[in-house]
């Protein structure tokens, strides 16, 4: 079983350290399937450990360019408001309901993501003009510096709440939504919302690991050491792998991880 921890970590850091998100999309199954700890048990510890992860896979990337800590702190405070919300919801909602929805919105994510991928290029006017009012709600100057409008600030806190939510729910750090709507909504490059990602997963990790102490759900501190440490290595190889992606490539990763987990979960709950 530590062998196993370690294992499992691993296999969660990598897909952090490479996407920026999914890790605990990843965790939560190998903990219950893999080491037979009980749901309720693996949320939390899927927190943590991915939390903790998360913050020095942040920390690396920081120190290299690849955060915009103001736009992550935006997320982050939203996300660390929605948590508690997603723990207390998760209390009465049918499970399989909800697993549904999940999996329904990552293919959502990944059909736009794909799309986006596949497609040139869009340059957004540094300085909106009338032509370009129904343009996207957030859009950057010519340095590449988010201009952080109300209407943009507004989009960003709404898509922040819901990955708090999501990650009390699901116990996820939701890296599955920030990097899709950093991108998407935020005009950002692949790389730098992996980075951004990150800063935001450890924030949020954090309101929801304390909500779910609050709801008196244990959380096993050795399995969750364990899962550090292998998620640590496990991250440091994934950006390793990362920095000989393109952009495009990277993304395409991204989605076809979303989306072998969405089916999992689809065949898994329909089965049941």
């Amino acid at each position: 079983m530590l062998w196993l921890s370690l294992i499992f970590g691993a296999v969660v850091g990598l897909s952090l350290g490479l996407t920026g998100g999914g890790g605990a999309i990843f965790a939560v199954p190998l903990l219950v399937y893999g080491l037979d700890i009980p749901t309720r048990e693996a949320v939390g510890i899927s927190l943590a450990a991915v939390g903790a992860t998360s913050l020095v896979g942040f920390l690396h990337r920081w120190k290299l360019g690849q955060v915009e800590i103001r736009t992550g702190l935006l997320f982050a405070i939203a996300g660390m408001v929605g948590a508690p919300v997603g723990t207390w919801i998760a209390g009465f909602l049918p499970e399989t309901v909800l697993l549904l929805s999940f999996a329904g919105l990552m293919v959502i994510v990944a059909i736009r993501l794909w799309q986006q991928s596949s497609s040139p290029a869009i340059q957004v006017p540094a300085c909106p003009t009338p032509e370009h009012l129904d343009g996207p709600t957030c859009q950057r100057d010519a340095a590449g510096v988010l201009i952080l409008n109300s209407r943009c600030a507004v989009l960003l806190l709404i898509v922040g709440v819901l990955t708090g939510v999501l990650s009390g729910v699901f116990g996820v750090g939701g890296g599955f939504v920030i990097v899709p709507a950093l991108v998407l909504f935020s005009g950002m490059s692949i790389h730098r919302a992996v980075g951004t990602s990150l800063m935001v997963i450890a924030l949020v990790s954090v309101s929801g690991v304390a909500s779910q102490l609050w709801a008196g759900r244990a959380i096993a501190p050795v399995v969750t050491a364990l899962f550090v440490i292998g998620g640590i290595a496990g991250l440091f190889a994934g950006q390793q792998i990362g920095r000989r992606l393109s952009g495009p490539a990277l993304q395409k990763v991204f989605v076809i991880a979303i989306l072998a987990v969405a089916v999992f979960v689809i065949v898994r709950n329909l089965s049941a």
